[in-house]
Formats: C-alpha cells, structure tokens, sequence
C-alpha cells in the first residue's frame, strides 16, 4: 500500500474515538513525506534534531512538526522557531531550555512531560513525583514561554498485550489525577495523551490515547543511510 493508502486506513480506524494521528517519518526521505503531503497530510513526527531540521528546511512550512525522541537541552535552539509539539520533556532543565529558546524565538511552545511507565531501563521519562514537582504553580509561572499541553508515555517493548495495557492504563490514570484534580494544580489545562505507536496504538486508544505515533504502519521498516 502507498504511504497515502496507509494514513486514511489508520485515520479511517480512529475517526470518531477523538485521536489524532501522528506520522512518524524518522529515518524516512523527503520524497515520502511529500507523497502523504501532497495528498493533504500535515502532521509528521521526528526523532532526530538534525533529520527534523534537514526536513524543516526541505519541506512546505505549513506542516505541524513534532519532536518526539530524546530531546537534549543544547539541541532545543535549532527547533525551537518552528516545533509545533515536544512530546518528550523529561526534566525540569530541557523545560527550562525550551522556555529560553522560545523567548528568543517570541513563540510559546506547546510541551508534553514525559513519564516513565515502562519496566526497562532503555526508555526516557521522569516519575510521576517528578512531573508533580514541575508542575506546582511557583515552577510554572516563571515559565511563561512554555505551555504543558499533556503527558506522554513509552511501554517495555514486549508481545504481552497485558503489560503494555497495565502500562498504559498507569499513564492514563495518572493522567486522571492531574485533570480532575483543579486546586491541586492551578495551573495547566492538560488536554492530551500521546501513547500508542504502530503495534499497540489500538491498545493505547482503548486506554484514553488522544494522539497516536505510526512510523512503520505507515512507511514501512526504518531506513538507514549506507
């Protein structure tokens, strides 16, 4: 199936469910990326600071860029003019990076903290106490160039459909817990929930996802420069 073909099958999967796709084109050239935009697609994931900005620069500038890898703190300033999303804070200091480098860039950039939901040692992310700590009000308001929009989450890599349903539904609930709960946080209006890639974002959407990630559903395997 052509990458287009394989956008309106997902899309066509979540129409209705208030999820929003999220094509992710690491690795992936120029060239199909153009064939999804060209077709009316706008919304494309990267994980990779230099690819993203190689792509900013190649590709029409109404597209809504969204970072979603390890974002280091002395990388935000070559994203920051343009990124529409960050799903991947996982510290105080990036958050802190990212404000000064949208000050600069007189931008307000939408963030979601990442938390660390899996059971390995290979996925980002901070603890739910940490994320609390963030956004106690005395933090945020010296933020003023950031706005935290939501939370995102990574599962173990696993077959097992019910560990990575348990991992997901940690997320969600704690999700639950910052949304429900107004005079515990006066401050952000927490409105998504990025969790679900190619193989288990139907598990995600059943769990409360509101923004799903498909790179290889989508276009395939990964591609590697020789």
């Amino acid at each position: 199936m052509a990458v287009i073909e394989n956008i309106q099958f997902i899309e066509k999967e979540i129409e209705g469910k208030g999820v929003t796709l999220v094509a992710v084109s690491k690795t992936k050239p120029v060239e199909m990326l153009m064939e999804a935009y060209n077709a009316g697609f706008r919304r494309f994931g990267e994980n990779y600071v230099q690819e993203l900005v190689d792509k900013h620069e190649l590709m029409p500038k109404d597209i809504e860029w969204h970072f979603i890898g390890h974002l280091q703190s002395n990388k935000v300033k070559y994203i920051a003019s343009f990124v529409s999303l960050i799903h991947s804070v996982d510290s105080l200091k990036l958050l802190q990076e990212i404000n000064k480098q949208a000050t600069k860039n007189n931008r307000v950039i939408a963030c979601l903290l990442q938390i660390y939901i899996a059971e390995e040692d290979t996925k980002s992310g901070m603890t739910e106490e940490e994320c609390l700590e963030i956004m106690k009000a005395e933090t945020l308001e010296k933020l003023q160039n950031v706005r935290i929009v939501g939370l995102m989450g990574m599962t173990t890599l696993t077959d097992d459909e019910t560990q990575i349903r348990k991992e997901f539904k940690k997320l969600k609930d704690f999700y639950q817990t910052l949304t429900f709960n107004p005079q515990r946080l006066p401050h952000p209006s927490l409105t998504i929930l990025s969790m679900g890639m190619s193989g288990d974002y139907g598990i995600a959407i059943e769990e409360g996802s509101t923004i799903i990630r498909v790179g290889s559903k989508i276009f395939g395997g990964r591609i590697y420069q020789k």
